[in-house]
């Protein structure tokens, strides 16, 4: 277990550059995991009620008048 550790910190806590790089990565990972999940079960409750999804027919109706 302590060679994990120290592996850990040699590897990533030893530079501050290193630290930093690896905080900014694991955020801009954790919110694009964020909000993609978020995107798929706002989703998934307003599926039917979203213009992407009824876009088509109001656009068929459009060509019905021409």
């Amino acid at each position: 277990m302590s060679s994990a550790l120290s592996s850990v910190y040699n590897a990533v806590i030893r530079r501050n550059s290193t630290l930093l790089f690896t905080v900014f990565g694991a955020a801009f990972g954790m919110q694009l995991a964020f909000d993609t999940s978020s995107d798929k079960v706002w989703d998934a409750f307003n599926r039917g009620r979203q213009w992407k999804d009824i876009k088509q027919r109001y656009l068929e109706k459009a060509e019905d008048d021409e």
